[in-house]
């Protein structure tokens, strides 16, 4: 929020400098992000006058005006589209100094243009560093004293004060908020003029109200509205009144929307402003029904839905409540009676509806924080003493329709005595503990043994707890003056359970091959993920920090191809990223490790709303792209292949399994959620397999439990993605990478290990793993291991030389070791044909000769 210094000093005013009362606000707790002069520095500017113009002989868009600086007249020549006769407007006179655009100081002189001598230069507000707007020249008031310093007649001797609020505290989006806080920490209070003069209620000229209907009282709790008659909005806003909303980052407009965008900014408190006689009818304040459209002030058109909230009348919309007004009721310069509407929306409801039409109004940012519900009136009756004091006008009485069963309860907040000081690491008295939460208006209601019941302020929507208070006893008292103490705890190890490694064991191993971890946001974009996954359905986001990130990711993979993208994008061409967090899938049915959510986005029909239950798995992900190794003199030049990640996936689980569990099977498109993002051909289901799921496949029975997934990117996600290929990407739980069995040691035999050579044909179609698994359960009690040592089959659809076409040749190397003596040759000889007379029975394999 952008505030006046001087706007606020108005307020209260410490004894402090720029500087000081910045880092004052700053250790209160509200962050000041930036402090910016008003205008550029510049002298000898001051309100000028044209008091004749003519056109420029050689030039056709340039006027010869004559200006008066309340002294003298001055020939100028000026080319701004708004220059006319009667026009206040900034002079620099010959000899003023300017800022230019790159920061430089120049001066006005003396010059010719086109052959006219021009003495001096009228101002746009970009020329004077006052806004970006350069279009034409800065238009000053009628009753603007001619050649009275712009410095002085706009006051520019004052500092942009910009403070980034976080969102619990809604109370200080306004100038009383800043004041409050100010008054606080310096132990003063607020100006009693001001806020007596601010306070004062506006009597009724007339006794005629609008009627109003509220249909949908929990979401808007309490509607105020008053109608003023006769007012005149050709009269000019202020320039003090212009000024301050400038300095806001506020455009003026014209006196009615100006004053109720003043009053928000002065009080917090957002208002609108509709021609009277526009409306027809009763005003609802209600939820929209499908298919109603409405036209909104900045002229763009959007369909409501039926958890759109909106003010309106017999015609129809009117306002997207709390958000933004509609263009055909809002006030225009032949607007001759207004009503204003002044409402509480309660902030719950409100979060996330501006978002959905991809808005962002000050309205919203407001009551999406929580608004004041007892601010209404003051409001209302603040905005018509302005609105009369300009425009004149007649006030009616102003009516309030109130749902005291919905709007927001207040109860009482108990606080212990001893609590404050074990958090604080300091004993208050129970007088200073009074008094500086007394400078907040948080009131004492009752003392008793422990401490006390405080009663909170309508506006502080964010203290509700004991911990509250409490921190508002600290920032008072001063963060930086609380005690330095060192925490105190009775330290118990807890034990590691031996069949579980540490995740930071798995973090090193995978940085050990090169990846590099990654953190993603748990939000993805609904769509590119609905296209990676379509038979997952992701959780829709109530309130979105960005259009982009609008659901829960139901895979860590779609967080990491983003970032992958990214760094392809910044010329990267070897990226190996992982990340280990939690996916986040809604079922129907109650399952293990679910949590509650409660969440209906708005637009989401309540049959679709995510109900009770979410699955949370902590998952482990990565994606690989590039070479497998990074470029060397003695690395090949090539892309990373399914091989290499199957390789490191194989790796990270070495240390648990030793591969003695695991099976890399294909998968079809309707096996798991992963059909569509990995390629056919080129992906595997990952499976532990255990002794008991060993004899259950055997006989018949389930399968192993599957782990994960991994494979090529399909090229249509790819496409969908904009990213350069081939990119590789592996899933899997992440409880199952931390396991492992237990560690056995076994003396290693001093006899010698015996070794037989296969080479047998099968069909291509036959995985080495299906063939590894065989000679493993054929090869016998002295069995140790095998090797792959050659693979000689066709390539592009072709037959190898001596092989049939679909025919494949596999090179084995089988090893068998005795632990306690030598094994005899008929032994081995024995184990090794059972292997070829299993391979023969079971994939019809031909020993190649």
């Amino acid at each position: 929020m952008k505030i006046s210094e001087q706007w606020l000093r108005d307020w209260v005013d410490p004894a402090l400098s720029t500087s000081a009362l910045v880092h004052q606000i700053t250790m209160a707790g509200l962050e000041v992000d930036a402090v910016e002069t008003v205008a550029a520095s510049f002298t000898d500017v001051v309100v000028g006058e044209i008091t004749a113009m003519e056109k420029h002989p050689e030039a056709d868009r340039l006027n010869v005006c004559t200006v008066s600086d309340g002294i003298g007249s001055h020939q100028v020549v000026c080319g701004a589209p708004n220059a006319r006769v009667g026009t206040k407007v900034p002079f620099a006179r010959i000899g003023a100094s300017l800022k230019g655009a790159e920061g430089e100081p120049f001066k006005i002189r003396k010059a010719k243009l086109r052959g006219v001598e021009s003495s001096g230069m009228l101002c746009s507000e970009a020329e004077l560093q006052l806004s970006e707007a350069a279009d034409g020249l800065m238009e000053l008031p009628a009753a603007a004293p001619a050649g009275k310093p712009l410095e002085q007649y706009l006051k520019l001797d004052d500092s942009i004060i910009d403070i980034d609020l976080t969102p619990n505290r809604g109370d200080c989006l306004s100038v009383l908020g800043i004041a409050r806080e100010v008054a606080a920490v310096n132990r003063i209070r607020i100006d009693e003029n001001l806020l007596e003069k601010i306070s004062a209620e506006v009597a009724a000229a007339h006794d005629e109200t609008f009627p109003v209907k509220v249909m949908a009282s929990a979401d808007c709790p309490k509607f105020t509205s008053r109608i003023v008659r006769n007012v005149d909005l050709s009269q000019p806003t202020p320039v003090w009144m212009v000024e301050r909303l400038r300095r806001s980052g506020i455009r003026s407009i014209d006196a009615a929307v100006d004053v109720t965008n003043y009053v928000m900014l002065e009080l917090g408190q957002p208002m609108h402003a509709f021609d009277l006689d526009v409306l027809n009818g009763e005003l609802q304040v209600r939820h929209a029904a499908a298919g109603e459209t409405l036209t909104l002030l900045d002229e763009t058109s959007i369909d409501l839905t039926d958890s759109s909230l909106v003010i309106a009348d017999a015609n129809g919309p009117l306002a997207l409540a709390g958000i933004m007004g509609g263009l055909n009721s809002g006030v225009t310069s032949q607007t001759k009676n207004i009503l204003f509407e002044c409402a509480f929306f309660a902030p719950v409801p409100m979060a996330g509806r501006a978002r959905h039409y991809g808005l962002h109004t000050d309205a919203s940012h407001r009551f999406e924080r929580g608004v004041d519900p007892d601010h209404q009136e003051r409001a209302v009756h603040r905005a018509t003493q302005l609105l009369i004091d300009i425009c004149g006008g007649e006030p009616g009485p102003i009516d309030i329709q109130l749902d005291t069963a919905t709007m927001p309860a207040r109860p009482p907040v108990s606080v212990r005595e001893q609590y404050v000081a074990d958090l604080l690491g300091l004993q208050l008295s129970r007088d200073e503990i009074e008094q500086l939460l007394g400078l907040l208006d948080i009131r004492v209601e009752q003392v008793n043994k422990e401490g006390w019941r405080f009663n909170v302020p309508a506006h502080r929507f964010d203290v509700r707890r004991e911990v509250d208070i409490i921190e508002e006893v600290a920032r008072l008292y001063g963060y930086n003056k609380l005690p330095v103490t060192k925490p105190k705890a009775a330290i118990g190890f807890q034990p590691l359970p031996e069949k579980q490694r540490e995740l930071g064991q798995i973090r090193q191993a995978l940085l050990t091959m090169g990846f590099q971890e990654a953190i993603t946001y748990s939000f993805v974009d609904g769509i590119k993920q609905a296209k990676l996954f379509p038979t997952l359905e992701g959780i829709d986001l109530a309130n979105p920090i960005a259009s982009d990130m609008g659901q829960m990711r139901v895979s860590l993979l779609p967080g990491l191809l983003q970032a992958m993208r990214y760094n392809q994008n910044r010329q990267q061409s070897r990226v190996r990223l992982f990340e280990t967090g939690l996916r986040f899938i809604p079922v129907q049915q109650p399952a293990v490790n679910v949590v509650d959510t409660g969440a209906r986005p708005p637009g989401r029909p309540a049959d679709l709303a995510v109900s009770a239950r979410i699955v949370q798995d902590k998952m482990l992900a990565g994606v690989l792209f590039g070479s497998p190794m990074p470029e060397s003199r003695d690395a090949k030049a090539r892309p990373v292949d399914f091989f290499d990640m199957k390789g490191n996936i194989e790796q990270l689980l070495a240390a648990r399994t030793g591969h003695q569990d695991i099976s890399y099977e294909p998968f079809d498109d309707d096996d798991g959620h992963y059909g569509a993002i990995f390629q056919q051909g080129q992906r595997c289901r990952i499976v532990r397999n255990s002794e008991e799921t060993s004899k259950n496949q055997q006989s018949g029975g389930p399968e192993g439990k599957t782990i994960g997934y991994a494979g090529k990117l399909h090229p249509s996600a790819l496409k969908n993605l904009d990213m350069n290929g081939p990119v590789f990407g592996f899933e899997l739980r992440l409880s199952e990478v931390l396991a492992t069995d237990l560690p056995q040691s076994r003396s290693i035999s001093r006899y010698p290990e015996i070794r037989r050579d296969l080479a047998i044909i099968i069909e291509e179609s036959i995985s080495y793993q299906a063939v590894s698994e065989l000679v493993r359960s054929a090869g016998g009690d002295y069995f140790q291991r095998q090797v792959l040592f050659d693979v000689y089959q066709g390539q592009n659809g072709e037959a190898a030389k001596g092989l049939e076409l679909g025919m494949k040749s596999l090179g084995i190397g089988v090893v068998w070791q005795h632990p306690d003596r030598t094994l005899r040759d008929e032994e081995v000889q024995s184990a090794f044909n059972d292997i070829v007379s299993r391979l023969r029975e079971q994939f019809g394999a031909v020993l190649r000769s």
